[in-house]
């Protein structure tokens, strides 16, 4: 729990005031936030008292008086603002302002790219632009191009499935270099015990378990 620690003093008001005045009061003679006072009335098991909950301090924890009717909009009520909203109506030269269907602008403009775009992404895959439709995320728009020289050969890859770079350069994207596997199989594959020495895999777990250890002990 965060904030002051609750000592015997704070404790012993919290259960003589809690039941039988408002919480911000309470909170107040506690020195505590109202939150924090809340959440140790409930570790307490503190209640309120009926007598409170029928007073006027109660208020939204009342029940059966409906406190807050007097503030709702009635069944079947018109709003002020009905009607004034008419299709092809603008107010001043708002319409002149609008963005246009279409346009680009600021950053959209300036990183703009036509399609069939090749270029890198930050793991080092060949991407390209195959479809410029503004309705979707920009993701959408690029595929990856070993997965498409795949796919142009074979079909579409299989649910679970992946493709994968023989020689492990994933710039050089011939069809003759790639291979499909599965998922699970992938796992395996790009397991630190299969890419590395026993040894250097080994010392690279005690080192994550090593901080690991350190973290924790730091929070």
């Amino acid at each position: 729990m965060s904030g002051p620690h609750w000592n015997r003093r704070d404790i012993r008001v919290l259960r003589k005031l809690y039941p039988h005045r408002p919480t911000r009061e309470v909170a107040a003679r506690c020195g505590h936030s109202v939150s924090s006072t809340y959440n140790m009335a409930r570790r307490l098991g503190c209640k309120k008292s009926a007598a409170y909950l029928a007073s006027p301090y109660a208020c939204r924890l009342r029940r059966g008086d409906n406190v807050g009717a007097a503030y709702r909009f009635p069944k079947g009520n018109v709003p002020a603002n009905k009607g004034l909203r008419r299709p092809g109506w603008h107010c001043g030269r708002m319409r002149e302002t609008w963005f246009k269907k279409g346009c680009l602008n600021g950053a959209a403009q300036k990183n703009w790219v036509p399609i069939s775009t090749e270029v890198l992404d930050d793991d080092g895959y060949l991407k390209r632009k195959v479809s410029d439709d503004r309705s979707k995320p920009a993701r959408f728009n690029w595929r990856y191009v070993h997965v498409l020289l795949w796919e142009a050969a074979y079909g579409p890859v299989p649910r679970g499935y992946a493709i994968k770079f023989i020689d492990g350069d994933r710039r050089h994207v011939t069809l003759n270099n790639l291979c499909i596997v599965s998922r699970a199989d992938l796992a395996r594959l790009n397991s630190m015990w299969n890419r590395y020495p026993h040894e250097l895999a080994a010392v690279i777990q005690l080192r994550g378990a090593l901080v690991r250890q350190i973290n924790r002990r730091l929070r």
